[in-house]
């Protein structure tokens, strides 16, 4: 036999069918919470009411779904077990409005493949079930069998015959803790129903199942997670809503596990709504935070393609550019509105000197709002769908300023009490709105260099330049390229501090702009890059004036309460809690 480099040519040859399917359920089953989660899709689809999910040893020993759904009919759960048997779609035009969970035909087979499976099933309005028991793909049982109407599911000694797969497992606590993961966010994607999840004979999770988002809300989250969430309401016009909550900036996580979308019920991943939700919360979040996030977003079904990835977790939009726009400008209107002073309160628990926590003042219309009885989508009643929630003023009261604490806080006099400035991100605040305003109408304010100054630059920052040109000049940076590595400056933004080293911040800009997925996004962080290098400083004094002009600026600001990078720019201490700690009340 001819060689090729040395290696011997290889006959092709069909898969014998039991290799054929351990293929197939491998992409489909990957771990216990994969058979959770196609099991119950097909609960739902079955249009359940109630859903029961019992584990055991992380889901490997045992997975039990029960369902009060419409229930298989005897004759079909043979065929049930067939790959690609489904009564989902019929036709391949049929994918393109995939209205259920499942559609593929491959949960069944995938799961009896690796496992034991045994379903039960009783029709609804039918006197009698029946049963049918998989060992590795090939039947061992079936007949006819009572219970209740709907449909349980038995899944036993997962991957017994694909042991390789035991090894890249984890403990069972942290496969149980996905499995109740999955159950928590579907309860979000179906408020209407009620799941219940059992592990080792004890109830971790039961929810409520009376359509109300928020009382499904606070099943998954705590008492102070819920107190900062705000509602959601949006829609275009076009087919395309929005609904759901958003945490205030005043919550934040240190991670993006709490930022969670819901396509058409659907829980999936998108690094497009993730981007958008980035960019409502930009300049209102501290760097390296991140809110919580539980949005439904609902479209025409053929403008989503759901079949893109094995597991159904991700999903493409026909037209991104909208849904995007819906999305950012819904919760960007909602955090700019709402967006509240910081409170400084007192720990009721302790005595003697205040100690100091940070809260969301909710104003009077939000809590109205909060109060309200929601419907079974998490609106609240009477609320049309197509209706954006109310939005509240964030201008500040009058301020009159008291002095300066510390050479870095302002401190100041409103109507609600003693108000403290942090000089600093106040300035940021004002800069960054400044400056963004003269690039946007294309007359950056700027300040000439006497001699030009030649800049050396890398690859990779004259790639940048050359993309972001003009986002440069709107923002005060003005030259022109001298040879191929150099650019000659002659001019930077006039908001600059004198002490400001030019060739520097020309290379952060460069560095910023490098990063930048998109011209919003990078007009925002150079203009927030110059807002920070033009403030005055911590250690900065100044005068009753110069505090006072800023008070006047930051109050005409839009968004007052927090600088471009997303610290608060000022906190308050009520006159209530004052009167409470001098005992006057």
């Amino acid at each position: 036999m001819r060689l090729y480099n040395g290696i011997e040519p290889m006959t092709i040859r069909i898969l014998d069918i039991s290799v054929a399917s351990k293929i197939a359920a491998g992409e489909v089953v990957e771990r216990p919470v994969s058979v959770v989660k196609e099991l119950v899709e097909n609960s739902l689809d079955a249009g359940a009411g109630q859903i029961v999910v019992e584990i055991e040893g992380g889901g490997v020993e045992l997975i039990m779904v029960t369902d009060d759904g419409h229930g298989i009919p005897i004759l079909d759960m043979e065929v049930a077990f067939e790959r690609h048997a489904t009564s989902k779609i019929v036709r391949d035009a049929d994918l393109e409005r995939i209205a259920t969970m499942g559609f593929r035909g491959e949960a069944l087979p995938s799961i009896a493949a690796v496992s034991s499976v045994t379903l039960t099933s009783r029709v609804r309005g039918s006197e009698m079930g029946a049963t049918i028991q998989f060992r590795g793909s090939e039947m061992v049982r079936k007949g006819a069998a009572g219970g209740a109407e709907g449909t349980s599911i038995t899944v036993k000694e997962l991957f017994i015959n694909v042991p390789a797969r035991l090894k890249f497992l984890r403990s069972q606590a942290a496969e149980g803790g996905r499995i109740h993961t999955l159950v928590a966010q579907l309860a979000l994607a179906y408020p209407e129903v009620r799941f219940q999840l059992r592990a080792n004979g004890r109830e971790r999770f039961v929810s409520p199942g009376n359509g109300s988002f928020r009382d499904a809300l606070a099943k998954v989250y705590d008492t102070e997670v819920m107190e900062s969430l705000l509602d959601v309401a949006a829609s275009d016009g076009e087919g395309r809503r929005t609904w759901g909550c958003i945490s205030a900036p005043s919550y934040s996580r240190a991670n993006r596990g709490a930022i969670n979308f819901y396509v058409n019920r659907r829980w999936v991943q998108s690094r497009l709504l993730s981007q958008a939700v980035e960019q409502a919360y930009l300049g209102m979040l501290m760097v390296g935070k991140h809110p919580l996030v539980a949005l439904h977003l609902e479209l025409p079904l053929e403008q989503v393609d759901v079949n893109v990835h094995p597991a159904k977790r991700e999903v493409r939009f026909h037209h991104e550019g909208p849904v995007f726009s819906l999305v950012q400008r819904a919760a960007r209107e909602l955090l700019v509105a709402r967006s509240p002073v910081p409170v400084v309160q007192p720990d009721p628990a302790l005595q003697g000197p205040v100690t100091l926590h940070i809260r969301q003042q909710p104003s009077s219309q939000v809590a109205a709002i909060s109060r309200q009885e929601e419907g079974a989508d998490g609106r609240a009643e009477g609320e049309k769908p197509s209706a954006e929630l109310p939005l509240l003023a964030q201008a500040l009261p009058a301020l009159r300023v008291l002095g300066q604490a510390s050479g870095t806080y302002i401190s100041a006099e409103g109507p609600g009490g003693i108000d403290l400035i942090d000089q600093h991100a106040a300035h940021e605040r004002v800069l960054f709105e400044r400056v963004r305003q003269q690039s946007r109408e294309r007359q950056p304010a700027v300040q000439g260099l006497l001699t030009p100054l030649s800049v050396e630059l890398l690859p990779a920052q004259m790639q940048a330049m050359e993309r972001w040109r003009e986002m440069l000049e709107s923002h005060g940076f003005l030259g022109e390229p001298f040879g191929e590595r150099t650019f000659l400056l002659r001019g930077v933004p006039t908001e600059l501090r004198s002490d400001t080293d030019a060739e520097a911040m020309l290379i952060e800009a460069l560095e910023l702009l490098g990063r930048a997925q998109d011209p919003s996004q990078a007009g925002d962080s150079l203009a927030a890059s110059i807002a920070c290098h033009g403030a005055v400083r911590a250690g900065d004094s100044l005068t009753h004036e110069e505090m006072g002009g800023l008070l006047r600026q930051l109050e005409a600001s839009d968004s007052p309460h927090t600088c471009p990078h997303g610290r608060p720019t000022m906190l308050q201490l009520s006159t209530s809690n004052l009167e409470r700690e001098f005992g006057r009340r």
